[in-house]
C-alpha cells in the first residue's frame, strides 16, 4: 500500500467525496477549518477554492444535480454549488431548536437526506467534552425531498457521527463515536423501524463513514481505543466534567494513526487498513472510489490517498 499526502491551503480537511459524473468527474472535494470548500484534481496537481460556507464544513456528499451537500458544524445542512459558490441552507434546526453540531450525511436515491447532529450540548470546538462526558445527546435525522423540517429518527446516540445507507437502502447506519459502534436503523423489510448494530467494539473511535464504489461501508478509526476514556465515561458526571477542565496537555488525546475498515451490509469485516506513517494522522473522512481510498483529517492541512 502506498499513501500519498496532498496538501491543501487550510487546516482540517475533515471529509472527502469524489465526483462521479459531470465536468468535475474524478475530482475530490473537501472542506477546511476556515470554511473553504476545495476541489482537488484526481492527480492532486490542481486545487481550486470553489466556495466558502462561512462556518466549519465537515461531512460532504454529492447531490443528484451535481451540487455538494455540506454538513457545516455551525451553519447546518447546506447545498453548495461548486460552479459559482452559491449557498442554500436546507436545514438548521429540528423540533424548534438549532443544530449544535451538524456532522455527516448520506443521500438516498429518492432525494431524502439522512444526517447526524453529534450533540445538543457541545459544538465542534468542544468535541472532546462530549466524548468524555458521554452526554448521549446525538441524533440521526431525515430530511425528505422537498421538506423544510427534518425529522428526528434516532436520539440518545453516543456522539452521532458518520452516516451511510445500505446498498439496497434497507437500512441507514450511523457511527457512535463515544460507544465505538455503528448503529443500524432498518428502513424496510421485517425489521423496519428496529435498531441494531452493524459493528460493535471497534478497535477505536469511528468518525465519518461512507459507502464505497465497492458497495462496502467504509469506517474511519480516528484514534485507537483508550481505556482511560472508558473509565472516565463510566465514572460519575463530576469526574467526567473535571477531566474536561484539565489543561489540554493532561487530557486524553488522539494517537497518531491511519486506520480505516470496510464492512459489508451484514456487518462482516472485509478490509482493515492500518498504516504506519508519520505523514498523516487522525483519519476522519474516507471514500473508496474505483480501488483508491481517499482520506480526510480533522487536523491535517491535507488529504491523502491510498493506492494498492
Amino acid at each position: 500500500m502506498t499513501l500519498t499526502v496532498i496538501p491543501v491551503p487550510g487546516p482540517g480537511a475533515e471529509d472527502v467525496v469524489v465526483a462521479t459524473s459531470g465536468p468535475d468527474e474524478g475530482a475530490v472535494f473537501t472542506g477546511t477549518e476556515d470554511g473553504s470548500i476545495f476541489r482537488i484534481s484526481h492527480d492532486g496537481i490542481r486545487i481550486d477554492r470553489v466556495a466558502d460556507t462561512g462556518g466549519r464544513p465537515l461531512g460532504i456528499e454529492l447531490l443528484p444535480d451535481g451540487a455538494l451537500l455540506v454538513c457545516d458544524a455551525h451553519a447546518g445542512l447546506l447545498r453548495v454549488d461548486p460552479r459559482d459558490g452559491a449557498l442554500e441552507t436546507l436545514a438548521d434546526s429540528a423540533e424548534g431548536a438549532p443544530f449544535v453540531f451538524c456532522n455527516n450525511a448520506a443521500v438516498a436515491r429518492d432525494g431524502g437526506i439522512w444526517f447526524s447532529d453529534s450533540s445538543t450540548h457541545f459544538g465542534i470546538e468542544r468535541w472532546k467534552n462530549d466524548l468524555v462526558q458521554n452526554t448521549r445527546t446525538g441524533r440521526l435525522l431525515h430530511l425528505a425531498e422537498g421538506a423544510r423540517e427534518p425529522e428526528v429518527v434516532l436520539d440518545d446516540l453516543a456522539f452521532a457521527n458518520g452516516v451511510a445507507l445500505a446498498h439496497d437502502e434497507s437500512f441507514v447506519a450511523v457511527a457512535e463515536t463515544a460507544a465505538r459502534s455503528v448503529v443500524r436503523h432498518w428502513l424496510s423489510g421485517e425489521r423496519a423501524g428496529q435498531r441494531d448494530f452493524l459493528a460493535q467494539d471497534l478497535p477505536g473511535y469511528p468518525d465519518n463513514i461512507a459507502r464505497g464504489s465497492d458497495s462496502l461501508i467504509w469506517v474511519t478509526i480516528a484514534s485507537p481505543h483508550d481505556p482511560v476514556v472508558d473509565r472516565l465515561q463510566s465514572g460519575p458526571m463530576w469526574l467526567r466534567r473535571a477531566a474536561t477542565r484539565l489543561p489540554a496537555a493532561l487530557q486524553p488525546k488522539p494517537k497518531r494513526t491511519v486506520r480505516v475498515q470496510a464492512y459489508d451490509d451484514s456487518g462482516r469485516l472485509v478490509r482493515d487498513l492500518d498504516l504506519d506513517t508519520p505523514d498523516f494522522h487522525m483519519v476522519t473522512g474516507v471514500r473508496e472510489h474505483e480501488g483508491r481510498i481517499w482520506l480526510g483529517s480533522l487536523h491535517e492541512p491535507a488529504i491523502a490517498v491510498v493506492d494498492s
